[in-house]
């Protein structure tokens, strides 16, 4: 039987989703606790591989077992057992063809900034310092709708087989004086597409890059003319759509 499992998580501590030989990860934390109690060796597959220090609001994945037991007890126990810093919300059985990752329909990411000194923000949002043109880059980030190529904000080395992502939504919201999230939402996201995304349009809302250099950044398909990576700290995923 197929179970679906939703949780969230700090992931400042850990070498992202990803099972890695030198790091713990979600992913190995989930498998570990899970096979404890359920007796038997779990794998997990999730939605989809945050890099180390991304953190989730809402992520998905889904695990097969034989073994006969509550989910509701299950998500209590797995809360019981898991270290304070990754939560599950709940357990649900599923259809046999339901998959964590392929059956996603969209995925969603919050990236925080702020713009004045804050020390209770610092661990989960970037502090900036720049004179930022928010209108500026919302405009440019209306223009990511437009395109199905991201090769640009592809972290270089990656083993993708395609490039091509279908970005629905790109807009940065204002939560305060002083704080703000980009949203994105996409059916699918690169390795560290987000950040590099974010990283390009400060360079728009900073003066350093034109519209139409955005454009030119795009269609180039080219990592090194796109902007730097912003720090993982301030990413969410912040929902799975299925």
């Amino acid at each position: 039987m197929r179970y679906f499992i939703w949780f969230s998580y700090d992931g400042e501590r850990y070498h992202g989703w990803q099972v890695q030989p030198n790091g713990v990860t979600i992913q190995s934390e989930l498998e570990r606790c899970l096979s404890l109690l359920l007796r038997e060796t779990i794998s997990v597959t999730g939605a989809g591989r945050t890099d180390a220090g991304v953190h989730a609001r809402m992520m998905a994945a889904h695990f097969d077992t034989d073994a006969v037991f509550e989910p509701a007890t299950l998500t209590m126990k797995l809360n019981g057992l898991l270290p304070y810093d990754i939560s599950v919300s709940r357990v649900e059985q599923v259809a046999p063809d339901m998959h964590a990752r392929f059956s996603a329909r969209a995925r969603t990411y919050h990236y925080y900034i702020h713009t004045h000194k804050n020390p209770f923000a610092r661990r989960y949002s970037q502090e900036m310092h720049y004179r930022l043109d928010f209108n500026l880059m919302n405009e440019a980030g209306r223009i990511l709708c437009e395109y199905e190529d991201f090769g640009a904000f592809c972290k270089a080395g990656s083993d993708v087989k395609t490039t091509l992502c279908q970005v629905t939504h790109a807009k940065w919201h204002q939560i305060s004086d002083t704080e703000w999230y980009f949203e994105i939402t996409a059916n699918r996201f690169l390795r560290n597409m987000v950040r590099a995304v974010v990283g390009t349009l400060v360079e728009v809302g900073r003066g350093r890059m034109s519209i139409d250099d955005f454009r030119r950044v795009i269609e180039g398909g080219q990592r090194t003319q796109a902007g730097e990576s912003m720090p993982a700290k301030a990413l969410f995923l912040e929902n799975v759509v299925y």
